[in-house]
């Protein structure tokens, strides 16, 4: 199976079914000297984790992580870094039913008509289990960025009609509430809605939105490799994802290009010089296909839990039509959890370009190369 490699300098490759021993991630073209420790990468892992509330699937995974290669004495070495977290609680036979039938909203028929074979335990790599990898990997990415000045925080802005009001933001209120929403009384609102839908075996989706502080200009070349298209790539390779935007995003298609256009104006820096920065930020922190030294924003919007116990129709195998429920252990919403795992994907595409983007001028160049 080929597409399980992700970036160009920085590359991250997941492996892992849901069901299987383990699942986990190398990582290639990491810096050395960065200090790494197997708690750094887990403090984001604990973001996603199953059962931290009851709107999360009750399988118990601590989800530890193993750091198998690519650091010594606390510091990346600049080889591939291996990390493994094995599968504690899997319960095979509950999917066992699904083998002879497709489930609505997953890739199952799809997986039987492309490679004649799927892995019905959980979804196999379609599972949410394959974004653990994801995660261990931007905790690396992090890491990077932070020497850089750079800051990414995500949370869910929106949960089936429920959103946030801005006036109400707290960035801290986002890890209190089972909604992962900074606004507390959004958060209550979700919750409640979310209940009604437990009750009614039903299931919601949602949207993520995600803010990138102190991100360089210039990062992201112009054509194929534009810093949005990259990071919509990384996004919307998160299963679940059906729709990214950018700053304005849809609702630029409805604006006057005098009410979209940012103007610039100078303002001075914290080391003395005057720069041009913009007034506002339409454009969501790029022009051109290249960061323009504003936050970067972006949201992706997540459909809901396909996996649900309210009576729906399919086909089996024999290509009868038939009735099915779902059981198992499911979410009724994968926002919260998927929250980390957005801000992980935009920290590893981020730092993926910028290391791309030290090869722009020739004087940078032999600026790094002078002795």
């Amino acid at each position: 199976m080929a597409g399980s490699t992700y970036g160009r300098i920085l590359t991250m490759t997941t492996w892992g079914e849901s069901h299987g021993a383990a699942v986990g991630v190398v990582v290639d073209g990491c810096p050395a000297g960065i200090t790494l420790s197997a708690a750094d990468i887990q403090k984001y892992l604990d973001r996603r984790k199953p059962g931290q509330s009851r709107f999360a699937t009750k399988r118990a995974e601590s989800d530890t992580v193993e750091i198998l290669s690519g650091v010594f004495g606390g510091k990346t070495e600049g080889t591939p870094i291996s990390l493994l977290i094995r599968n504690q609680d899997q319960h095979s036979k509950d999917y066992s039913e699904i083998a002879s039938y497709y489930r609505p909203g997953h890739a199952d028929y799809t997986f039987d008509v492309k490679y004649g074979f799927r892995d019905y335990r959980g979804g196999g790599r379609s599972s949410g289990r394959e974004t653990i990898g994801r995660v261990a990997a931007g905790a690396i990415a992090a890491k990077i960025l932070e020497e850089l000045g750079v800051s990414i925080h995500a949370y869910a802005r929106s949960i089936g009609p429920v959103e946030i009001d801005d006036s109400r933001f707290d960035l801290a209120e986002r890890d209190r509430n089972g909604a992962c929403m900074p606004d507390a009384e959004a958060a209550k609102r979700a919750e409640s809605y979310l209940d009604d839908l437990l009750a009614q075996t039903d299931s919601a989706g949602g949207v993520v939105e995600c803010v990138m502080k102190g991100l360089p200009v210039g990062i992201g070349d112009p054509v194929f490799e534009k810093f949005s298209a990259n990071l919509a790539k990384a996004v919307c390779s998160i299963g679940a994802v059906k729709g990214f935007e950018i700053g304005e995003g849809f609702a630029a298609a409805g604006m006057r290009g005098s009410e979209n256009n940012d103007a610039f104006r100078m303002e001075k820096m914290p080391d003395g010089v005057m720069r041009p920065v913009k007034a506002t930020n339409h454009a969501g922190g790029t022009l051109g296909g290249m960061t323009d030294g504003s936050d970067v924003i972006f949201r992706a919007a997540f459909k809901a839990t396909p996996s649900i116990a309210k009576p729906q129709k399919t086909v089996n195998k024999n290509g009868e039509e038939i009735e099915i429920s779902i059981h198992g252990r499911h979410d009724p919403v994968i926002v919260p959890r998927a929250v980390v795992v957005v801000e992980m994907m935009a920290a590893f595409a981020a730092a993926d370009m910028l290391l791309a983007g030290m090869t722009a001028r020739m004087d940078r160049i032999r600026e790094f190369y002078a002795r």
